[in-house]
């Protein structure tokens, strides 16, 4: 493999994490486009912006929030056909923002990721909310009040006290910390999209994507030694040996004492004896 890790999506994505505050739409583009590197980017901003104009439109001017989250669902739900993808929700392109507006499928993050852009635009600030196991977007009114929307089941609007209550029937009779109901930042946003994709791919074995999954979390998140070290893995089994030892080196020196630095260190003598790459 390149020692090189540049590529323009890499450098897209890092400038945007850096910028305050971070732009949701355009940051989920920039991991979409190291697997689409032709992706136009403007022309999805662009199929936001009009959904944010019917949005804007169906509510009326000067509409109140309420008549805007009814206008939201109306316009993505009813008319676009948003809605999870429950056959295959472990499809990675459930996970990436343009498989999400051209096939109308995605899961929670994702869909709820399309909810809060479409609903800025239409002028109405939604909040991306990390539930346990799912993922919700939530509007709070000036007064405090909280509205929950289920991007995932239609734009279906939940109280704060419905969500605890499905959690709990869910859980088997575990309560919810209040907590998971709060508003969660966009780069928690990002990375939990980035999360999921790492699960799709280390499931499937695929070195090449959860390397670049991996180095994507690590530009969020500098500090994720697991990721540091499961990067390091990935380098190592696509023949890598440079790149694997820098980070697995780094990895043993933050956490020399980690439960699995015994085979670590095997693995870097391994690299460093002139086995470059390791097997599945």
């Amino acid at each position: 493999m390149s020692e090189d890790l540049e590529s323009a999506a890499r450098a897209r994505f890092a400038a945007l994490i850096g910028l305050d505050p971070v732009p949701l739409d355009e940051a989920a583009l920039a991991i979409a486009q190291e697997e689409y590197p032709d992706l136009d980017a403007g022309a999805y901003l662009a199929r936001l912006d009009v959904l944010g104009k019917r949005v804007g439109r169906a509510a009326g001017q000067g509409a109140r929030a309420a008549s805007t989250l009814r206008a939201l669902r109306e316009v993505l739900h009813d008319e676009e056909g948003l809605r999870g993808n429950e056959e295959d929700y472990s499809d990675p392109r459930n996970s990436f923002l343009n498989d999400v507006l051209d096939r109308h499928l995605g899961i929670p993050i994702s869909l709820s990721a399309v909810y809060m852009e479409v609903a800025r635009r239409a002028g109405l600030k939604l909040a991306g909310v990390g539930f346990p196991g799912h993922f919700l977007a939530k509007y709070v009114s000036a007064s405090g009040a909280e509205v929950f929307l289920d991007a995932y089941h239609g734009g279906e609007m939940l109280s704060a006290d419905e969500c605890m209550a499905r959690y709990k029937a869910r859980s088997g009779g575990k309560d919810l910390d209040a907590r998971y109901l709060a508003a969660v930042s966009t780069r928690q946003i990002l990375a939990r999209m980035l999360h999921n994709l790492r699960r799709i791919y280390q499931e499937r074995k695929d070195d090449v994507r959860t390397f670049w999954v991996l180095d994507r979390i690590l530009l969020l998140a500098p500090g994720q030694l697991e990721a540091l070290r499961d990067r390091g893995l990935a380098a190592a089994r696509l023949g890598g040996a440079a790149a694997a030892a820098r980070d697995l080196d780094a990895y043993l020196r933050s956490a020399p004492g980690a439960n699995d630095a015994d085979d670590v260190r095997e693995i870097l003598v391994g690299l460093r004896g002139g086995r470059g790459s390791l097997m599945n």
